[in-house]
């Protein structure tokens, strides 16, 4: 069976089971502003002809989306990794759980006052993301670029007090996510989520002066409430998701900035 024809069987299994129960249903799906917005409005129309109709509910951050999903005022969220969410989930004690894979979005690090990494004086201020897991990426990037070594098993959840070696003294400050582009004028560098670098007028294909690497294990997903994991429209959200059209819309549209991770 050809790749489009396996998707479209995919696709049509889980429409035939979500029609069995129910007419079509309305959810709301939370998403962070940006590349998650825009390719949820490319599953929007094809999951409609499955019968369920997409509500795009817009955040600006990584905190809400959990907290709405969790309190029943959303179905589903798209718009976080899995480390991230596991964090989430420990911490708060959330029933929330992945149901699917979305997209990657390579971290990179940005600056307006140097070229390259080589360049940065020591002593330079380095703004990384505040929350957990993005934060740990962060200093891994850090760290995979020989800027700083981290003491052993710190792992994906590392933090500043986990810089082992820092020979160069960069002075690393947590900022919120979505505030990081913004601190370029402030800051040597600071390492930006994709999504936020986009909304900025960013390019993470030419501004950034290191990435992550294509083998990144922060592949986004489609995160729902435990308790509906099973349910038809889970399946079908999914299946309208992972089609060859929403692929080609991701890798036409960002060109490499996001990558389908399905």
């Amino acid at each position: 069976m050809s790749r489009s024809r396996l998707f479209g069987a995919l696709i049509g299994a889980a429409a035939l089971t979500f029609a069995s129960g129910a007419s079509a249903e309305t959810i709301k799906v939370g998403v962070s502003a940006g590349p998650h917005a825009q390719i949820l409005e490319q599953v929007k129309p094809i999951a409609a002809k499955q019968g369920l109709d997409i509500q795009i509910i817009e955040f600006t951050d990584y905190v809400i989306p959990n907290q709405a999903l969790s309190a029943g005022d959303l179905q589903a969220n798209s718009f976080q990794h899995e480390p991230y969410l596991d964090n989430q989930v420990k911490d708060r004690g959330y029933q929330i759980v992945n149901v699917g894979k979305t997209v990657v979005f390579p971290m990179g690090i940005y600056s307006k006052k140097v070229k390259s990494l080589a360049d940065l004086k020591d002593g330079a201020k380095i703004a990384v993301p505040n929350d957990p897991t993005n934060g740990g990426r962060a200093l891994l990037l850090l760290q995979a670029n020989g800027l700083i070594k981290l003491r052993d098993g710190a792992g994906l959840k590392a933090s500043p007090v986990d810089v082992k070696e820092n020979p160069r003294k960069l002075q690393i400050l947590e900022l919120d996510a979505a505030q990081l582009p913004r601190s370029l004028d402030d800051v040597d560098a600071a390492a930006v989520n994709t999504n936020y670098a986009l909304e900025s007028g960013l390019d993470p294909a030419k501004d950034t002066i290191a990435k992550e690497s294509a083998d990144s294990p922060y592949t986004n997903i489609i995160a729902v409430r435990a308790a509906d994991k099973d349910k038809p429209w889970v399946k079908a959200l999914v299946a309208s998701y992972h089609t060859p059209e929403v692929k080609q819309f991701v890798l036409d549209k960002f060109k490499g900035a996001v990558v389908p991770g399905w």
